[in-house]
């Protein structure tokens, strides 16, 4: 058994392909316990941009989906324009096997410290990965990918907890792909998906900006 079979046995991994396949019941179950307002929030979910920006901005994104890593420097280029927008990037990994492994191997590499570069460098790969090319790509951002697969293993309760969620708030907002992103206020206090904007499918740089502009009036 291949270490992409292996990482692959595990609650998160289970949930979300059962989810994009046809719904599990644990699935369904977890998706009716989540308050709407969980999806601009939660501390488990390492952030990008400005941690304390006023606006967050979340993508629903798989590291195999075509769209999201051709739109991630634009959404970089964002957050860095505007310094008061906070990224949180919900791992949806629904192409796969190889999706499920980045996904954890990226989230390995956050409880080490390395979430960024680990991330950024799996956005930059091109088309259909397999484990050979993710760990070549984590190499390349100075990521130990046996490092992170340990960190993830000490860590799996938190970061598979966090993939099921992931996957419930797309099954509970009826999500078909990604990427999706919902933008608001930075969790404010009884924020719910409905007073987020939601869109489905990539976004440009101007579309973006429109829609923190939106957000900050709303607020």
């Amino acid at each position: 058994m291949d270490n992409t079979r292996r990482m692959m046995l595990g609650a998160g991994g289970a949930l979300i392909l059962a989810g994009f396949v046809g719904g599990g019941m644990a699935l369904r179950r977890l998706a009716a316990e989540l308050a709407d307002t969980d999806v601009l929030d939660d501390p488990d979910i390492p952030l990008l941009g400005n941690p304390t920006g006023d606006v967050t901005i979340v993508e629903f994104f798989d590291y195999q989906c075509p769209f999201c890593k051709r739109g991630h420097q634009d959404l970089l280029a964002l957050a860095a324009e505007d310094g008061n927008i906070r990224l949180m990037m919900r791992d949806w990994p629904v192409f796969g096997a190889p999706s499920v492994l980045a996904a954890q191997l990226v989230l390995g590499a956050a409880s080490l410290g390395e979430y960024a570069p680990a991330h950024n460098a799996l956005m930059a790969t091109e088309g259909r990965l397999a484990a050979p090319q993710i760990r070549r790509a984590l190499a390349g951002a100075g990521v130990d990918h046996i490092e992170a697969e340990d960190a993830f293993r000490r860590d799996r309760a938190r970061w598979d907890a966090l993939l099921s969620r992931n996957a419930a708030h797309a099954a509970r907002m009826g999500l078909q792909g990604t990427p999706v992103f919902a933008i608001g206020r930075a969790a404010p206090p009884g924020a719910t998906v409905a007073q987020a904007e939601i869109h489905r499918g990539a976004m440009g740089i101007p579309a973006m900006r429109r829609a923190v502009a939106n957000a900050r009036r709303q607020g």
